[in-house]
Parts: C-alpha cells; structure tokens; sequence
C-alpha cells in the first residue's frame, strides 16, 4: 500500500511540475517494478525451504515451518531414558526365581509369552532371552493382552494371568533381597506375576546412546537445560543421569506424571521439547511446545511428534538447534536486504532517475540474491 500510494504521488508531481505525461507515468511504473516485493516474499519461505531440506539429510525431519520455529527458541527439553538416552538393546544380566514357585525357567517363559506383544525395549529382552535359553520351545500365544502406560504389560497365558510389572513393597523375601543387591546401578528390575503371585525377579541392563553424553553437552552449551524424566526407578534413572550431569532427574513416571512435568515446566516459563520413543511418551510428546520422537520408537510417538530424529542418534537434537538458528540468521539477513534494497532504489526511481527496464533488472537481481543467500544453508 505505500509504494502504491508513492507510484500515485510521484505521478501527481510530476505532472503539476509540467513533466511530459510519458516521463511521468515512466516514473511511476519505474517506482512499482523496483519495489516489486518479490524478495520480501521469497525471504523467509524460501530459507525455511531450504533449512527444512538439509535438516532431512542430516537425519531432522521437520513437520513443517512452525516447528522449525519453535526448536530455535527451545531452553528446555524433557529426555526419556529408555530407548532415548539408552541404546535400548537391552538384555537381561540375571533372573532370580521364588523357591517353590512355578520356577525359572517357567516364568521367563510365561513373562516372554506375554512380551511378544510389547513394543517396549525391556519387553523385547525378555523375549530375546527366553529364546536363547530355551530355543527349541516355542512361546505360547497370549490372549488379552493389555499394555499398562508406566507399569508394565499383562495377558492371559495357558489359562493363567500373567503380569511383568516394575516392583513394588509387597515382594518376597528372596526377590526384596535380590532387587536390593542387584538394582543399585543401571539395571532395571521387573517382576513376575502370575495370578497375582510374585514368582521372579528379572534384572535388565542396558549401555547409553554413544551421542547421548556429547548431545547433553552441547545442548547445555547451547543454553538448553536437559531435564531426565523415566518410568524407570530412581537408581538406574540416577545412574544414567550422573554419567551425563543431567541435575533434575525425575523417575517412577507415569505418562500423566510426564504430560505434567511438561506443564510445570511451561508455567515456569520454559520453551520446552519432549523427546521420546514410547506409548508413555506420546502425551507429553503432544503436550510440549515441541515434540521430538526417535526415529526408531513406536509409531504412536512418531506420530504424536513435530521432529522425528530419523537415526535415532539424540546428538541430532542439537544439530537441528543449530540449524534453526542458523535459519533464524538468514531470514533476518533476507529481510534486511529487502528493505534495504527498497530504501535504496525507490528514492531515485521516484526522481525519474532509474529507467523501468534496468528497476526490472535491479528487483530480479534482489530476488535472486535473496533465494541464493538461503540456499547456503544446504551447504550448513
């Protein structure tokens, strides 16, 4: 509207200052064509264009300009330890059966029945286990199955009710003992149950993402505070959380527990990403300013997620900071440009110095300009 509103001014002057009608009208169309907003139109789609290509080749698969937005501002970012932290291969280290019960062997089977239908890396080391110890017995089927968010899974197996859960104080003696030995580091304990009775304790170890310590470091380097958040329990969450000196560190979260740290945090005036690879994480994934899924979770966190980390390697978070910023510089740099290109040659257009054929050249080499500075960041 004001370069409408100059065209039509400078058109009025020079016609009361006596200017032949062409020399007039030449000036005014010289004015609309240099200020032509093309570069203003191509500043910002263009970079984030660009951004959002060299984000998927770096293995950042980003939903669309909105999040790319978001993840610049980002100074909060809520870790899953699991599958996120961890490499989530997992295995399990030692299994400790009640004495008089349906035994060991039994219940890994019976535990490992009801893990086929389970996503979730400690459900596939049992699985795995019990095929390696006993690989000429087929599991049975299990019928009900029924995954409990932050608990654990439970179905019917042989007409029995068979549930793998994380502990809790009612254990017997000798698995209380074995859960007290064993779980101080970054093992995590899972219990037995058939029809209501404990009959095992199954401890399940698992190693840290090699990028985990150096994705930490750089996120603290980039003023993004890592917040641990796991349905696991304190020690093993601990553990993972003093080797990578990440200070808050909450554990025994249920999916609710998770969606209202989230909140928490927001109200404390944090901008703040969730990353996760489970059905656990899938509420507060939706619930964040931004969610972030591995690339190798379950569909339902992809799904929920506005970034998908495609290697499932979490050092790409801070890359893809990185790279919003980095776009953030170049749309400002755009915009400057196109101003600063309007500022420049609408003046002499309005003076009749600036012939429409070479304001046409000036605003295609403006556009041009602008489209190549955001094509450098796939070169980023």
């Amino acid at each position: 509207p004001v370069v409408l509103v100059l065209a039509v001014t400078v058109l009025g002057f020079w016609l009361g200052a006596g200017a032949e009608p062409q020399a007039a009208l030449t000036a005014c169309v010289a004015v609309l064509v240099v200020a032509c907003p093309c570069a203003l139109g191509l500043a910002t789609p263009t970079a984030l264009m660009a951004a959002t290509g060299r984000g998927a080749q770096l293995g950042v698969l980003v939903s669309g300009p909105r999040a790319l937005e978001r993840l610049r501002h980002l100074d909060a970012v809520v870790l899953d330890k699991t599958g996120t932290l961890t490499s989530g291969h997992m295995s399990v280290a030692a299994v400790t059966a009640v004495p008089g019960g349906v035994g060991e062997g039994t219940a890994v089977r019976l535990a490992a029945a009801v893990e086929q239908g389970s996503e979730h890396p400690l459900g596939r080391a049992v699985v795995a286990y019990a095929r390696r110890t006993a690989p000429a017995r087929e599991l049975p089927a299990v019928a009900g199955f029924e995954a409990l968010p932050g608990r654990g899974v439970r179905g019917r197996v042989e007409g029995r009710t068979v549930e793998v859960l994380a502990p809790d104080d009612t254990l017997p003696e000798v698995l209380a003992e074995a859960l007290t030995a064993g779980a101080g580091g970054a093992r995590t304990p899972v219990v037995v149950r058939v029809d209501g009775r404990a009959e095992a304790l199954l401890l399940i170890g698992d190693t840290l993402r090699p990028g985990s310590y150096r994705a930490v470091e750089r996120l603290r380097q980039l003023g993004v505070r890592s917040v641990l958040a796991t349905g696991d329990r304190e020690e093993p969450a601990r553990a993972v959380a003093g080797e990578l000196r990440i200070e808050e560190v909450h554990a025994r979260c249920s999916p609710e527990d998770k969606a209202a740290l989230v909140e928490e945090l927001r109200a404390r005036g944090h901008r703040v990403a969730v990353v996760g690879d489970g059905v656990n994480d899938a509420a507060a994934l939706a619930g964040a300013d931004l969610g972030i899924a591995m690339g190798t979770g379950t569909d339902v966190a992809i799904g929920a997620a506005d970034v998908t980390l495609v290697r499932g390697d979490i050092e790409a978070l801070a890359d893809a900071v990185r790279l919003a910023r980095a776009t953030l510089g170049t749309v400002r740099a755009n915009l400057l440009w196109a101003f600063g290109y309007n500022l420049v040659t609408v003046p002499p257009a309005m003076a009749g110095l600036l012939n429409p054929m070479f304001a046409a050249a000036a605003m295609s080499l403006s556009s041009l300009l602008v489209v190549g500075n955001s094509l450098r960041l796939r070169a980023w």
